[in-house]
């Protein structure tokens, strides 16, 4: 699977239900394995004061479906 395509999911978090949003960003190390997402909530109306970035791993991944990811979060 491409970043791409994990960028075009909507994050759900099993705990609560709510929309985290989408896949922003990649933290990779020196050798190129990913150590963590970074995801960013959707923004109708942009609001720049709140930092809205969450950051999660493989570890914290139960599932990816056709439409979401499913996060322990």
């Amino acid at each position: 699977m491409y970043l791409s395509e994990l960028q075009n999911k909507d994050i759900i978090s099993v705990k609560s239900g709510i929309n985290l949003g989408r896949i922003v960003d990649v933290e990779v190390n020196n050798e190129g394995k990913i150590l963590s997402f970074i995801a960013e909530e959707k923004k109708l109306f942009r609001k720049v004061l709140k930092n809205s970035e969450l950051s999660f791993t493989f570890a914290d991944i139960v599932k990816i479906g056709t439409d979401v990811i499913l996060v322990n979060k």
